[in-house]
């Protein structure tokens, strides 16, 4: 497990360094809750050995991921396309902890088929009751 020694925001990234140096960073743009947050928000963090936390945002980064290799996924792709999904409530309609779908979401973990149909599937249905409003 990599020990992080440092975290700092920039305008436009989150930057970590480990205790053995290493660099990292993310782009704010890549993340809907972040690229919309004041500066003041994005400094509002706390951190703990697995990664970054924003409560007020409800938005989650892995250390782990700061150093994968960034692949697009189906899940990815809907939730950057939608903002306004917000992965935090749709884990909770699952009954799935926001921390693993976010690892869906950004591909550091890969759903079941089924696991993954189930995830598109309650986003359907939450636009289908969208649309009754």
């Amino acid at each position: 497990m990599m020990t992080i020694e440092k975290i700092w925001i920039t305008e436009t990234e989150i930057w970590i360094r480990t205790s053995d140096g290493q660099q990292a960073c993310e782009k704010i743009s890549n993340y809907p809750r972040l690229k919309v947050a004041t500066q003041e928000q994005l400094n509002n963090f706390t951190s703990d050995k697995w990664g970054i936390h924003w409560d007020e945002l409800e938005e989650d980064l892995s250390f782990e991921g700061f150093f994968k290799e960034k692949k697009t996924s189906e899940l990815y792709d809907i939730f950057m396309s939608h903002p306004e999904i917000n992965v935090s409530a749709v884990a909770r309609r699952l009954d799935m902890s926001q921390s693993l779908l976010a690892q869906y979401i950004c591909g550091s973990k890969r759903p079941s088929q089924e696991r993954l149909e189930l995830i598109k599937s309650e986003i359907r249905i939450i636009g289908q009751e969208l649309l009754k409003i």
